[in-house]
């Protein structure tokens, strides 16, 4: 994969740092697969991605690996054949199954750099929170987006600053004090909007996985 551009906003370097990363995605919808794909192209190497569903004809207004071709099938294979058509020198790995309490065990967190969590359920978010950790690994995790309008609102702070987001506020209820302050958050400061179901568009998804990707490129690239 040419990453000429990169390198020279960059560096060698720091190119290969982000090469050599081992980054584990949870969730490949709206927000986790423009995370993973702003990675990719980032030139990072190795991931494992984790999600049981499959695409819906629901996701094309704002899932990036979506379109009318590949409907019904599994994210996680759609996810790793757009990104494999990106850098064919992936390394790979999925589950295509929901992560929870029953199925955890089979990741190894030890192993990765860098976790993303881009899923949905509050208790898988607990999860995560409570193995990184333990285990001391690098977390960021997307609250909500459903219901909201401005992308300008998104920002990445920790999970004790955040405001007006409904999903952060069940977990912070949910995870010790402490801990909410080490636990970087991708969050909007927009209230959300009084609809009927969780309204999404195409945009606000796909901005707060480029958020995650933005903080984990700068995170290993804070020495420019």
């Amino acid at each position: 994969m040419n990453l000429d551009r990169l390198e020279k906003l960059v560096g060698l370097n720091n190119v290969v740092k982000l090469r050599n990363l081992n980054i584990l995605i949870v969730g490949i919808g709206g927000v986790g697969g423009y995370a993973f794909e702003a990675l990719v192209r980032a030139g990072i190497s190795k991931f494992t991605i984790v999600d049981g569903d499959v695409i819906d004809e629901t996701n094309l207004n704002r899932q990036i690996i979506s379109n009318t071709e590949n409907i019904g099938t599994l994210k996680v294979v759609e996810a790793t054949r757009r990104a494999r058509s990106i850098n064919k020198l992936l390394n790979m790995d999925y589950m295509d199954e929901f992560l929870d309490s029953s199925n955890i065990s089979k990741i190894d967190f030890k192993s990765f750099d860098y976790v993303v969590d881009a899923c949905d359920t509050v208790d898988t978010k607990v999860l995560l929170i409570n193995e990184c950790i333990k285990n001391d690994v690098k977390l960021i995790s997307c609250m909500g987006t459903a219901k909201k309008m401005h992308a300008s609102s998104l920002l990445v702070t920790t999970l004790n600053k955040t405001s007006y987001d409904p999903l952060a506020k069940k977990i912070r209820k949910l995870v010790d004090k402490n801990d909410s302050k080490k636990i970087v958050v991708v969050t909007s400061t927009e209230e959300v909007k009084d609809t009927e179901g969780l309204g999404s568009n195409s945009y606000v998804p796909g901005v707060a996985g480029l958020l995650i990707a933005d903080y984990i490129i700068n995170d290993v690239c804070k020495d420019i």
